[in-house]
């Protein structure tokens, strides 16, 4: 199977066997995540691929033993933590201020969300996000208070507001 051939298999194909393998796991997202990692094993293998005549039920095989494997994982992962006599760690879900948060840093462009990220979250100075993103240290400097300007926008308590209002 030639580079064409196969970028034309996996257009035809895909959307088929996420669906199929959603219905196989009841998880799209799993489903989405193993016939990825399938095409991408496949990709390596396109000479060996036509050869069966059946490409597609290689991938859809290839998809069910990663879905298999990963369960195994999980399973064994969770047995463990029986054995030890404890439970797997409890994480809570987010905050309604996480929540909030995450929600404003979408709103903002990729390029802002990134090096706000990098600064506040990753601890990164101004020239290391430079160096790790390509761009200027004024460029950051003008993203970080761009970024820092359109969350305090977005994150302003109304009910605050309100009160200074009255």
């Amino acid at each position: 199977m030639t580079v064409e051939e196969f970028e034309e298999f996996y257009a035809h194909a895909v959307t088929r066997l996420t669906g199929q393998l959603y219905v196989m796991l009841g998880d799209l997202h799993e489903a989405q995540d193993v016939v990825q990692e399938a095409f991408v094993k496949g990709w390596s293998r396109r000479r060996q691929l036509d050869r069966g005549g059946q490409p597609e039920a290689w991938i859809r095989t290839v998809a069910w033993r990663l879905a298999v494997s990963r369960w195994r994982f999980r399973r064994r992962t969770a047995d463990a933590w029986h054995r030890g006599g404890v439970s797997p760690p409890h994480v809570a879900g987010p905050e309604p201020d996480q929540v909030v948060l995450v929600d404003a840093l979408r709103e903002l462009p990729p390029q802002q969300r990134r090096t706000l990220t990098l600064h506040y979250l990753c601890d990164l100075t101004v020239e290391q996000i430079a160096a790790e993103t390509g761009l200027s240290t004024s460029t950051v400097k003008t993203h970080l208070v761009r970024g820092r300007a359109a969350l305090a926008h977005r994150l302003r308590d109304p009910r605050i507001e309100e009160s200074a209002d009255v």
